[in-house]
């Protein structure tokens, strides 16, 4: 009972009308928009009156406004569960793209390195088949330098021989 008779007290000397509200508001830095525990504190204070003193002139209409402010209370914590279930939910979103994310620059990291390591093997390939490709031509010329050495060898030799043939022909004549 003592309980009740300070609510009654704060609430004569707040002076829950329109302008003691709003300077309620003030002096406890509700915000105006959005989730504030200050501001549904002194808005439920204020039906909580308007509710008692309906029900002390007409108690149909107090047990109205009564069942009116319980489903508001319950649509209140529908909608704060809500909302914190819904930023859970973007909470947990954010971690799984920053973790996508780090997955992704690993990956990215990883797939950079094995590109470089593929780009060196090119090189070394490239360098190889260049050597290669060195060595083979001189190889070629080499042979080509044999093979005309030869056949101009092979040219004299056969000049020689037609010679000596022509001499030994034109001696029997």
């Amino acid at each position: 009972m003592q309980a009740y008779r300070e609510y009654l007290q704060r609430m004569q000397k707040g002076g829950y009308h329109l302008a003691g509200l709003a300077r309620q508001l003030q002096q406890r830095q509700a915000r105006e928009t959005g989730l504030c525990p200050v501001r549904r504190e002194l808005y439920t204070q204020c039906f909580d009156e308007l509710i008692r003193q309906t029900t002390v002139s007409c108690a149909e209409r107090g047990l109205l406004l009564l069942r009116v402010r319980d489903e508001l209370q319950l649509t209140l914590s529908a909608y704060q569960a809500l909302y914190e279930s819904s930023v859970a939910f973007g909470v947990r979103k954010a971690l799984q793209a920053e973790q996508g994310k780090a997955h992704l620059e690993k990956r990215t990291a990883e797939l950079e390195e094995e590109k470089e390591e593929l780009e060196k093997q090119v090189s070394e390939e490239k360098a190889k088949c260049e050597a290669i490709e060195r060595q083979e031509t001189e190889r070629r010329e080499i042979e080509e330098k044999k093979h005309s050495e030869e056949v101009l060898f092979l040219k004299r030799t056969n000049q020689q021989l037609k010679a000596q043939l022509e001499c030994i022909i034109a001696a029997k004549n």
